[in-house]
């Protein structure tokens, strides 16, 4: 194409090429903190578990369930999926006037999943105390017994053992990476079942494989997860503990020499 110029040159400059528009890149999305307006219809994969403890008025034994579900997100530019707990439900058939406050927590935690700050939430569970003494639930990693300050805080332990058997958190109840919560949903997918912790896993989530000394870790724990025992029940041979200024059974009969 001719251009006819009809005024006086005064300058010139070399035509660039025009830049080509980059590639546009997705915002960032924690698909950890992706706020959930509601349950979603339909079916949900559910964790049921029972779980058994044991306080000041004997054994106690409760039903939950946990639903979970795959949450979207952006990281590093790029779309990823992972699996998060979504509800937290307590069955109807269990419900009593003792067991109402179980069922409103199941409700704010619910809440809390959905709006993604479920761990902290569980976490401060754990720190609820009371005036009825220790409450036996569970064991450790080194088999041995855990000892709670109430009923609300052993039932946490318990959601957040759920949640580290299902790969949310680790043992120690703290957030896994979402980079790790990643890989074991495309884990999950290529497999077909949900991540697994290891087997008799006694090394931290980081992956330091550093292992404690087994005798040394029993007897810090053993310091840690309750009071020194004081002698064997009566009716079950199980471990007594004081509690109230009483030898308490804490094996399982709650057998109490004070009556």
């Amino acid at each position: 194409m001719t251009v006819e110029i009809t005024s006086k040159i005064v300058g010139y400059r070399i035509k660039q090429q025009e830049p080509t528009a980059p590639n546009p890149t997705l915002p960032e999305e924690d698909p950890l903190t992706v706020r959930i307006p509601s349950r979603p219809e339909g079916t949900l994969e559910a964790v049921s578990e029972k779980i058994s403890y044991v306080g000041a008025e004997g054994r106690k034994k409760v039903y939950l369930l946990v639903s979970f579900m795959p949450v979207e997100g952006v990281v590093g530019g790029k779309r990823v999926v992972i699996e998060r707990p979504v509800e937290f439900f307590f069955p109807s058939g269990q419900l009593s006037s003792e067991h109402q406050w179980i069922t409103a927590t199941m409700r704010s935690l619910s809440l809390a999943a959905r709006g993604g700050y479920v761990t902290q939430a569980v976490a401060d569970l754990r720190k609820v105390a009371w005036d009825k003494g220790l409450v036996r639930c569970g064991m450790n990693r080194w088999n041995k017994p855990m000892f709670h300050d109430s009923e609300v805080a052993a039932i946490a332990w318990s959601i957040q053992q759920i949640l580290y058997r299902r790969g949310f958190l680790d043992q120690d109840g703290n957030q896994v990476p979402v980079e790790s919560l990643v890989e074991r949903y495309a884990h999950r997918m290529q497999h077909g079942h949900a991540w697994q912790p290891p087997v008799d896993d006694t090394s931290d989530e980081a992956g330091s494989g550093a292992v404690e000394p087994i005798g040394q870790a029993a007897s810090t724990t053993d310091q840690a997860s309750g009071p020194a025992v004081v002698g064997h029940c009566p009716e079950c041979r199980g471990e007594l503990i004081m509690m109230d200024g009483c030898p308490t059974c804490y094996a399982g009969c709650g057998w109490s020499k004070c009556g």
